[in-house]
């Protein structure tokens, strides 16, 4: 008598048997990510100081920016031609390589070249890791998932920059970035058995015009560093800097997005721009507020920081909320449920430009914006993944995270230039990169509508 084996029921929470070490791994490399994204930022004036390397700091933070846009283009074409266990690996590989070469840099120059290896390997990893969630998690558990990276993102950003201090006051800057490797190979390992398990139905050959996208995507990672440097810079310097490159992401960024993305046809194009708008109004808002509060208000930087913290520790509320919803009957409406409220949440940041106006509202105002990008990330991630084929899930995913980077710098740069119009900032240039936040959130909602595709009738 033959014995048939039922099919084995999917999983139906993250920690599951089948799927426990694919989640412990995947959420400890997104750790390492934003531990590394965040301490870095703590430990670059000594590193700079010590090796005489000052010319060269804003490259040290541009540099990653850059290779990583490429990493993303390449680690998309890459997934969709032969899954994603090879750009993991290699992504670790390149982040591990990278950090090596920075923690044992003699000189700024060789730090430079390390931390854009790094940068390789981080944007290699990234979208390896949403093509992973595509391919071995149900649709039931994407948004649980998509939370725990949210989550994951919290506790680096609330102890990361102290304990990077604390590195570097007692045992030196180098173990900022030593102390890392340590953890990523065997968080990549825990992950390896769960890719070897996936399945192979993808096809064997890059899709065509990788060569070209991959070409767009450095000379869209080129602009964006200098995009970077010029935000830093002041004069006529920073006016050509960031001209130039706008000009080269104009002239890029279009052929590595979906094709309507500047027209925000309905479906991936606008799903694409609206993770775009919600990140160029966070991160935004996010340079502006220790600023305003320490110079407006009086606060010193540990409490201007705290304040930060509370929109950090909100977007894991939201991100923990929108996992454990019912799925709502439009898909357009955690987007736009999120990003009316960071609409609203900068919006109120913005009045504490007034003096008459209590610094609690404020807050309350930031916890609010991270409350919306908690309910937004995930749902657009998962969006993304259910708009895309399996085999455009990786080529999806880097435009979901190109949008996202990008936006963001652009933001960022202009942001800078801005603030440094005048002799120095003042209530209006706080109310000015404010506003702009806001309204990147206000066209968000008018646009949310138009991540529903209308179903074909006959």
């Amino acid at each position: 008598m033959t014995v048939t084996a039922a099919a084995a029921a999917p999983p139906d929470h993250l920690y599951a048997p089948r799927l426990r070490a694919m989640t412990v791994g995947s959420v400890a490399l997104v750790s390492l990510l934003a531990f590394e994204a965040l301490a870095v930022g703590t430990a670059m004036p000594t590193v700079a100081r010590h090796l005489d390397g000052l010319s060269l700091y804003a490259l040290a933070f541009g540099g990653p920016f850059a290779s990583g846009v490429v990493a993303m283009v390449v680690s998309g074409i890459w997934c969709d031609a032969r899954g994603p266990r090879a750009p993991m690996w290699h992504g670790v590989a390149w982040f591990v390589l990278g950090l090596l070469v920075a923690g044992s840099a003699p000189t700024m120059g060789l730090l430079v070249v390390g931390r854009v290896v790094q940068g390789f390997g981080s944007g290699l990893l990234s979208v390896a890791l949403y093509v992973v969630v595509g391919q071995a998690y149900p649709e039931a558990l994407r948004r649980r998932i998509f939370a725990a990276f949210a989550a994951a993102w919290v506790v680096p950003s609330l102890v990361g920059p102290a304990l990077a201090g604390l590195i570097v006051e007692h045992l030196g800057w180098r173990w900022v970035f030593l102390a890392v490797p340590v953890v990523a190979v065997p968080a990549v390992l825990l992950v390896q058995p769960g890719l070897r398990a996936l399945g192979t139905a993808v096809p064997a050959r890059p899709p065509g015009g990788a060569r070209a996208r991959i070409g767009w995507a450095v000379g869209a990672g080129a602009s964006a560093a200098l995009l970077h440097y010029g935000g830093q810079q002041r004069g006529a310097t920073a006016v050509v800097a960031v001209a130039v490159a706008l000009a080269g992401l104009l002239a890029c960024a279009p052929r590595l997005l979906p094709v309507g993305f500047l027209r925000a046809r309905r479906g991936l194009p606008t799903v694409v721009g609206l993770r775009g708008l919600a990140s160029a109004a966070f991160a935004g808002a996010e340079v502006v507020i220790p600023l305003m509060l320490s110079r407006e208000r009086g606060f010193s930087p540990t409490a201007a920081g705290l304040v930060l913290t509370v929109g950090a520790v909100s977007w894991s509320v939201g991100s923990w909320v929108q996992g454990r919803l019912t799925p709502p009957r439009s898909a357009a409406t955690l987007p736009r449920v999120g990003l009316a409220c960071i609409a609203a949440g900068t919006a109120t940041v913005a009045l504490a430009v007034l003096p008459s106006v209590p610094v609690p509202l404020a807050v309350l105002g930031w916890a609010t914006a991270g409350l919306g990008m908690g309910l937004l990330y995930p749902s657009l991630s998962v969006l993304t993944l259910a708009l895309s084929a399996p085999e455009e899930q990786g080529r999806n995913s880097s435009s979901l995270q190109l949008g996202d980077s990008l936006f963001a710098a652009t933001v960022l740069a202009l942001t800078g230039a801005v603030l440094a119009a005048g002799a120095a900032p003042g209530p209006g240039s706080y109310a000015a990169t404010l506003a702009v936040a806001a309204g990147c959130g206000v066209l968000g909602v008018l646009l949310a509508g138009r991540v529903v595709v209308p179903a074909r009738v006959g």
